[in-house]
């Protein structure tokens, strides 16, 4: 005997009705999906009014205070100028080609480089080392934290003062050595070419620690703990839990301070020169491009020639720039991209 099914309990059951006794079954036709709401193509003049009141400011100042000076170094940087009255002698692409052959940029533009190279080396494994070792209880953890951040408030030129009075050759750092009988290990710290690029690349790093261990300890706590408990309940040690989970979750943390660490020593400035000066930087093996702009063009007279090297340097730090967002940060940009544009971009890829 066959079981009547209304049209009511038809329609309100998507799936399949069996009867009771077990041998008839009647199927119910799919509920068909709801209509989708027809998606807007434009935006109302509303929504433009608003983002263009929530962008404008910020867009009027970048292009006032970034664009508008890189376009006027780039334009002074034609011309053969004392600074001051309107630019007349137009020498074309002389000041850039100066640069390019000029052995002391070129020397300074090497020391940028291994600064760049020895930030990374020097810095990255010694900041991972202190946050993992600051992420777990110890007894002040707070106060470490902080001794470790301070020298990165402190202003450059109070550092730079600092550490030129101890490292002369009379200064606090050989009187100590002397004091405590390792006199053989005096030495001209800040004018001997073979030391003084290493006495720079540590006082960066003092300096600049704490930023890069205060960055990867935000960076372990979005790590979820579960992780690291379940990889200790299946017998991993400390150092393998490390390498095998934390390190590889830290990659996007990573990755934005190396390219923090590499724009900042590109255009490294003020230390050195506040430190060696404008004479005894290129001497002392410690010139960099932005020394090397200030030395070359402001104290010496030609305006147009320190713009054309200014320009170089912003060359320079935005090829870098792009090079490693095209290469390195990618994966993470990638990552945050969401909706059509997203999906997109990797139908593409």
């Amino acid at each position: 005997m066959h079981s009547r099914v209304s049209a009511a309990e038809r329609g309100s059951t998507p799936g399949v009705l069996a009867q009771a006794g077990g041998d008839d079954v009647i199927s119910s036709p799919p509920a068909s999906p709801p209509a989708s709401p027809r998606r807007r193509r434009g935006t109302s003049w509303s929504t433009r009014l608003e983002i263009l009141l929530l962008v404008g400011p910020a867009l009027v100042m970048f292009l006032g205070f970034v664009i508008f000076p890189v376009a006027m170094a780039a334009y002074y940087g034609f011309f053969s100028w004392q600074g001051y009255g309107a630019p007349t002698d137009f020498v074309g692409f002389r000041n850039y080609l100066t640069i390019i052959q000029d052995p002391l940029f070129l020397e300074a533009l090497g020391h940028n480089g291994f600064i760049v190279v020895l930030s990374l080396v020097l810095q990255g494994p010694a900041a991972i080392l202190i946050a993992l070792l600051l992420n777990r209880r110890m007894r002040g953890q707070s106060l470490i934290r902080v001794l470790i951040f301070v020298p990165y408030v402190i202003a450059e030129v109070v550092v730079g003062t600092g550490w030129s009075l101890m490292l002369q050759t009379t200064g606090a750092l050989n009187g100590l050595l002397e004091k405590i009988g390792l006199g053989a290990f005096t030495a001209d710290w800040l004018s001997d070419p073979s030391i003084a690029i290493w006495t720079l690349m540590g006082i960066i790093t003092w300096k600049y620690i704490g930023f890069a261990v205060i960055l990867f300890l935000a960076g372990l706590q979005g790590i979820p703990e579960e992780l690291s408990e379940a990889a200790a309940i299946d017998g991993a040690s400390f150092w393998q839990i490390q390498w095998r989970i934390t390190l590889p979750l830290m990659g996007p943390t990573l990755r934005i301070w190396a390219f923090l660490s590499i724009i900042g020593s590109l255009q490294l400035f003020d230390l050195v020169y506040i430190i060696w000066g404008q004479y005894i930087a290129s001497t002392a093996g410690t010139s960099t491009m932005a020394t090397y702009m200030v030395s070359e063009g402001r104290n010496a007279g030609n305006f147009g020639y320190g713009n054309a090297v200014a320009v170089v340097i912003f060359v320079i730090s935005l090829v870098v720039a792009l090079i490693y967002q095209r290469f390195v940060l990618r994966r993470d940009t990638d990552g945050a991209l969401t909706g059509d544009s997203g999906r997109k971009r990797k139908e593409r890829r």
